[in-house]
């Protein structure tokens, strides 16, 4: 015994009304809008904020050359390099 798990949505036909495109200025105009909504970082939380990033990555660096030297170094113990 088959059960109808669909939805009422899946029922409705899809495609209905078609929305018109938004001009450019109008989108420029909602792109400004929206632009000042935003809270801007300070300069001295940019300063933190690349800071943290770039020691982030260094010590990245740092890990991923040091794995990469433990395990080169073992392939060649192991498998024997010149």
């Amino acid at each position: 015994m088959a059960i109808d798990t669909r939805g009422e949505t899946a029922d409705k036909p899809s495609g209905g009304e078609k929305k018109s495109r938004t001009s450019p200025a109008l989108f420029y105009r909602q792109v400004v809008t929206e632009l000042r909504k935003v809270i801007w970082p300070t300069r001295k939380d940019l300063i933190t904020y690349t800071t943290v990033v770039l020691i982030f990555v260094l010590i990245m660096v740092a890990i991923v050359y040091g794995l990469d030297s433990a395990l080169g170094w073992a392939v060649l113990r192991i498998f024997g390099g010149s």
